[in-house]
């Protein structure tokens, strides 16, 4: 008697008594699963964690606690009640913690991507289908009607289940990758900063690219593709790059020449072309710079590397700053320097050290221009709030002092033409 055949005789020997005690052992098993989780969370709220998700029942731990809960009950209960749902239950709750691996894998590894997300609910279905044709016996006749179909490729006979058991094995070695990747990378990025963050993210780099390297020639070998068929496909791949492939092989190098001489690490303040931002992140393919409204610009590794790019944290963050103002010719520039320098120094970002400086820059068309430089060491928090305290500053000292801040002024001058008649009378008579 096969185990779908012997389920099928226990659900028919199920009684409605049993059938709720059945389905309060399963609920009791739904408990524990989460108590225990719940337990071994506390209160840490990590929304990207693999094991508890954000909400318990969304992570791994919960359905493999589940599913341990059923399988010891069900021994438990062996001599005491069919266990017929429980039998129902075991398997259902393998497929939920599948699902939960996988998904809770791709998210890690792909967070922003919303192709993931379908592949996440096709897979889901996937699994679901697949237990309710085990569960219903017509599993075992679909593989044989899959075995049947065979075609020959290259001196080797090919059947469509081994296609299909060879494709199952690949995606299980790529997840199990996937996740030892990304796991490793969270180690190794927390608590890092500064140059160390650059130091470990290359290291964290390297070990994604090498485990994936490794499985995927798991997953090929999973799949019944020998290695030795690797050599040609190598061939091939080299010239691919050489030709048509070779800016984003120069902009993986880039990223890798980035991290390892540390010209620029994740936090700087850089200047490409005319986007300012802090670099977020640095990628093997591209970086990451987030201006200070928010924008974000996706940089290639390359260009960072070939062209000229203003780093205003590589050696030291302090960064100046100017505003120009204009006074009323005349104005008592002896006094008014000295103060307007004591106002600035009063803004509570401008640096001491450095000192400010205010100079007589040029005489325009409608006053003395003034311009008032003064240095600050944090500009990450923003320039322009910054510069509107000093403006503000200025404008209370300019005020309290009684100067002018001209408007713009026009000389016009009404020249006499010859014959005509001068202004507010007729013209002129000759005598």
């Amino acid at each position: 008697m096969t185990t779908i055949q012997a389920m099928q005789q226990l659900l028919q020997e199920l009684t409605p008594a049993r059938a709720a005690t059945e389905i309060a052992v399963i609920a009791g098993c739904i408990a524990v699963a989460y108590g225990l989780t719940w337990q071994l969370r506390g209160r840490r709220r990590d929304p990207g964690s693999l094991w508890f998700g954000r909400h318990l029942f969304d992570g791994v731990l919960m359905p493999l606690f589940a599913l341990l809960a059923a399988v010891i009950a069900r021994w438990a209960l062996r001599n005491v009640l069919p266990a017929a749902l429980l039998q129902l239950a075991v398997p259902v709750f393998a497929s939920l913690l599948l699902i939960r691996l996988s998904v809770q894998v791709l998210r890690r590894t792909f967070p922003h991507s919303l192709v993931v997300r379908r592949v996440e609910r096709s897979f889901s279905w996937l699994v679901w289908i697949g237990l309710v044709l085990w569960l219903t016996g017509a599993l075992p006749l679909l593989m044989e009607e899959l075995e049947s179909i065979r075609w020959r490729i290259g001196g080797a006979d090919l059947t469509l289940a081994a296609l299909l058991q060879g494709a199952t094995s690949a995606l299980a070695v790529l997840l199990l990758v996937l996740w030892l990747s990304s796991a490793i990378e969270a180690q190794l990025l927390r608590g890092a900063g500064g140059a160390q963050l650059s130091a470990r993210k290359i290291a964290a780099n390297a070990t994604r690219a090498l485990l994936l390297l490794v499985g995927i020639l798991l997953a090929l070998s999973a799949a019944g593709i020998p290695l030795s068929a690797l050599s040609v496909m190598g061939g091939a791949i080299g010239v691919g790059i050489g030709l048509g492939l070779q800016k984003l092989a120069a902009n993986y190098v880039s990223g890798f020449v980035i991290l390892a001489e540390q010209s620029l690490r994740i936090g700087d303040l850089v200047k490409v072309d005319s986007f300012e931002g802090h670099i977020t992140d640095i990628k093997t393919r591209y970086t990451v710079i987030r201006a200070l409204n928010g924008r974000e610009s996706i940089v290639p590794n390359e260009l960072l590397i070939t062209q000229r790019i203003e780093n205003s944290s590589l050696a030291d963050k302090q960064m100046l700053l100017s505003t120009v103002v204009q006074v009323a010719y005349g104005s008592d520039l002896k006094t008014l320097l000295p103060a307007l320098e004591a106002a600035v120094h009063a803004v509570p970002r401008v640096m001491r050290d450095p000192g400010v400086g205010v100079r007589l820059t040029g005489f325009a068309a409608d006053g003395l221009e003034l311009t008032v430089f003064f240095w600050i060491e944090d500009p990450e928090n923003g320039q322009a709030n910054v510069r509107s305290d000093v403006n503000l500053a200025i404008l209370a000292t300019i005020d309290a002092l009684g100067v002018e801040i001209p408007f713009p002024q026009r000389v016009v001058r009404n020249v006499a033409l010859p014959g005509a008649a001068p202004a507010g009378g007729p013209p002129a008579e000759d005598s």
